[in-house]
């Protein structure tokens, strides 16, 4: 796994702008849904085109957040990337940061009738979690997913995210989160990608401007069970 501490400049600016280091003092069980994003064979799985190893270690922690959320009162929603309307809504970037063959094994790996399209199997999904498809980085940006609405259909206000690859699709889908006007969390151990500097890098310049970076044990602390009417509500 990644190891991360938030450098001193860091924690010094992000205090200096919001007068603490943490903006979420609690996390509204009712309100809040952990977003699992990209952890599919594809990108998770060994020996898969767009592996990331480190993502495999972080398995754990996300099962342990998401049952945590469950079990207060809170929504789990896995994000899948799709080939699926790839080359019609993202043609751009098929055609030009990728080679043809690049392109091609992109394609074919997230097709949805293909391995690479799975969950990873050591993951622990429910079927009374939420399931949305995507198809460029963010999962927020108009035209990529469903997120938004399914995220305003069961009352979410705040997103913790979780995932692969940090500082690409979790930290891209945060950051439009943030602008979208939702509360977010980074979950610096939830979340992984290729190297240690990239992920501290997406990490550190989250958090300045964007929303809050904790650990799944800090944010399992800050978790604020549900109500009874509180989860009758989000059931409907």
């Amino acid at each position: 796994m990644h190891s991360y501490t938030v450098p001193t400049s860091i924690r010094e600016r992000v205090i200096r702008l919001q007068g603490k280091l943490h903006a979420a003092d609690t996390i509204n069980a009712a309100r809040t849904a952990l977003v699992v994003i990209d952890m599919q064979n594809h990108y998770v799985a060994e020996g898969f085109p767009n592996e990331a190893p480190v993502a495999r270690e972080i398995v754990p922690n996300i099962n342990r957040m998401a049952a945590a959320l469950r079990a207060a009162g809170g929504s789990v929603v896995w994000i899948q990337t799709t080939s699926v309307g790839a080359l019609e809504k993202w043609a751009s970037h098929h055609k030009y940061k990728l080679t043809p063959e690049a392109a091609a094994r992109r394609l074919k790996s997230l097709s949805e009738d293909s391995e690479g399209f799975k969950l990873f199997a050591k993951l622990e999904p429910q079927p009374d979690d939420l399931y949305v498809r995507k198809i460029m980085y963010s999962a927020m940006i108009p035209g990529s997913s469903a997120l938004p609405e399914v995220l305003a259909d069961v009352g979410i206000d705040m997103i913790l995210i979780a995932g692969t690859k940090t500082n690409v699709c979790c930290e891209t889908t945060g950051r439009d989160a943030s602008m979208l006007g939702f509360r977010v969390v980074l979950l610096s151990d939830g979340t992984a990608t290729v190297t240690d500097e990239e992920h501290a890098g997406a990490l550190n310049n989250f958090q300045v401007s964007f929303g809050d970076v904790m650990t799944v044990g800090e944010a399992i602390g800050r978790l604020r069970p549900a109500g009874r009417a509180e989860r009758r509500a989000a059931r409907r």
